[in-house]
C-alpha cells in the first residue's frame, strides 16, 4: 500500500500576494453582481408591467452611423459594445493568472482548466440530449448553459453571507475566467454565420499598433482608445462577434514589465493598471446595462410561463445549468484527483466541491448573449431562452445557498484560521508554513 503524501492538494491556500489580490477582485465583483441582479429584476418587472411598450421602445431604439453599418439598437450596442469591455477585463485577468498568478504552476492550472472544460461539456451534452428530436433549429442553442456568471455567483454569496474559504473563492473566479475564454471561443467559431476576411485582416493593423504601444508602457487614452474602437469596428464588420475584439486587445497587454521594455527593472505591466481602471466600468456599468436590456422577457402570466418552461430549449438550459454544471465540475475535479497524486485540502470535503459546482450553475450574462446569437434577439425561442436561463440560475442559486449554508460552520472556522495569528509583516502565519511558502 502506497502511503506517500500527495505532491499537491486541491483547493489548498495559494500564496499570500495572490490571495490578497484575488480578495480585492472578489469584493469589486460582488458589488457588480448586486447591480447586475438589480438591473435584471428591474427589466423583468418593467417588461411585465402596463408600461412594457416603453421598455421595448427604449431597447429597440436605433443609434449610430448607418454608413458604417453601426445603426444598432440599444440592446445590440449593449451586447456587442459593452460586453466587449467585459471580455477585455476577463482577458486581462486570464492572462495575468497564467503569466504572474499562482496558475503559472501547471499543477494549479490543471484543476480550474479541467473543471471549466467539464463544466461546459456536460451541460452542452445534456442540452443536446433534451433537444435531439425537437427540430426547428433547437440544437443551435447547445452552448447556452455552458457559461458561469461570476458576478451573479458572488452576489449570491454576499446575500447568503457564507464564509467560503479563500481557496474556493479563488477557484470559482479562475474557473469563471477560463469559462469566459472558452465561451468567447465558441462564439467566434460556432456563432459566426458569415465571415468577411478583409475587415478581419485589417483589424490586425490597429490591434498590432495597440499592442506595440502598451508593450512600450504608453497609456495615453487619446492614442489607445481610438485604436481599440477601430479594432472593434473592423471585427464587427468581419462577421465575428465584436466581443472577440475585447479579448484580443487584452492579450496584447503586458502583465510583467521587463528592463528591456523600459523602467528601472522588472515589475507589474500595464495589465494591472488597465484592470484597476476598467473593471469598475465593466462590473458597475457595462454588465448591468446589458442585463437590463437582455433580461426583460414578457412572461405572459402563468400560462405563458408554463409554455416557456415546457419548451425543450428551456428544459435543456435548466438541466444544463443545474445538473450539468454540478456533474461536469465535480467529475472533472474527481478525475484530476484520481489520475494525479493530488488530494483535496485537509479542511475540505466533496460536499464543498458539489456546493461550488452548483454555484457555477449560475449562468446569466454570456448565456443570454449566446441565446440571442443562436435564435435571434426578440424571437419566441429567445424569450424561452431567457426564461430557461433565469429559472435555471434561480434554482442553482437556491440549492447552492442551502448546501453552502449547511457547511458554513466549517467555513467560518477556516476563515478564522486564515485571519488569526497575523504577524508584523501583515501576512497570516498560515501562508508562511513550510508546506505552503509565500512566492
Amino acid at each position: 500500500m502506497n502511503t506517500a503524501a500527495p505532491s499537491f492538494r486541491l483547493f489548498d491556500r495559494g500564496s499570500w500576494p495572490e490571495a490578497s489580490r484575488i480578495a480585492g477582485i472578489l469584493r469589486r465583483e460582488t458589488v457588480g453582481g448586486v447591480l447586475l441582479v438589480c438591473a435584471a429584476l428591474a427589466a423583468l418587472i418593467w417588461a411585465n408591467s402596463p408600461w412594457s411598450a416603453a421598455y421595448e421602445t427604449i431597447r429597440d431604439t436605433r443609434v449610430g452611423p448607418a454608413g458604417l453599418h453601426l445603426d444598432l439598437t440599444l440592446g445590440t450596442w449593449a451586447a456587442d459594445g459593452l460586453l466587449a469591455i467585459f471580455f477585455f477585463v476577463a482577458g486581462l485577468e486570464l492572462k495575468r493568472e497564467f503569466v504572474a498568478g499562482d496558475l503559472r504552476d501547471p499543477r494549479r492550472a490543471a484543476l480550474p482548466v479541467a473543471a471549466a472544460v467539464g463544466g461546459m461539456a456536460v451541460p452542452a451534452l445534456l442540452y443536446t440530449l433534451a433537444n435531439v428530436g425537437a427540430g426547428d433549429g433547437a440544437l443551435a442553442g447547445w452552448a447556452i448553459p455552458t457559461a458561469t456568471d461570476i458576478a451573479f455567483a458572488l452576489a449570491v454569496l454576499a446575500v447568503i453571507s457564507t464564509h467560503l474559504p479563500t481557496a474556493l473563492r479563488t477557484f470559482l473566479l479562475t474557473l469563471a475566467v477560463v469559462d469566459d475564454l472558452l465561451a468567447i471561443t465558441i462564439i467566434a467559431v460556432f456563432y459566426t454565420s458569415s465571415l468577411a476576411v478583409t475587415p478581419l485582416l485589417l483589424a490586425l493593423i490597429p490591434l498590432a499598433v495597440f499592442g506595440l504601444l502598451v508593450q512600450k508602457r504608453i497609456r495615453s487614452w487619446w492614442l489607445l482608445l481610438p485604436l481599440a474602437i477601430l479594432t472593434w469596428v473592423l471585427v464587427h464588420e468581419s462577421g465575428v462577434h465584436a466581443t472577440v475584439a475585447g479579448v484580443l486587445l487584452a492579450f496584447t497587454v503586458p502583465v510583467v514589465r521587463s528592463e528591456a521594455a523600459g523602467g528601472p527593472g522588472a515589475g507589474p505591466g500595464l495589465a494591472e493598471h488597465f484592470e484597476h481602471r476598467i473593471r469598475p466600468l465593466s462590473s458597475g456599468f457595462a454588465v448591468p446595462v446589458f442585463a437590463f436590456f437582455s433580461a426583460g422577457v414578457t412572461i405572459g402570466g402563468l400560462s405563458g410561463l408554463g409554455a416557456a418552461l415546457t419548451d425543450s430549449v428551456a428544459v435543456g438550459i435548466m438541466f444544463g445549468l443545474i445538473v450539468g454544471k454540478t456533474i461536469g465540475i465535480t467529475a472533472a475535479t474527481w478525475l484530476v484527483s484520481r489520475f494525479t497524486r493530488a488530494e483535496l485540502s485537509r479542511d475540505l470535503g466533496w460536499p464543498d466541491v458539489i456546493g461550488l459546482s452548483l454555484l457555477a450553475g449560475i449562468g446569466f450574462t454570456v448565456s443570454l448573449l449566446i441565446g440571442e446569437l443562436a435564435f435571434g434577439a426578440g424571437t419566441e425561442r429567445d424569450e424561452h431562452v431567457k426564461v430557461g436561463v433565469l429559472a435555471g440560475t434561480l434554482i442553482a442559486a437556491l440549492v447552492a445557498a442551502v448546501l453552502l449554508r449547511l457547511r458554513n460552520r466549517r467555513y467560518r472556522r477556516l476563515c478564522e484560521e486564515e485571519t488569526l495569528d497575523t504577524d508584523a509583516d501583515g501576512v497570516p502565519d498560515v501562508y508562511e508554513r513550510p508546506n505552503n511558502p509565500v512566492t
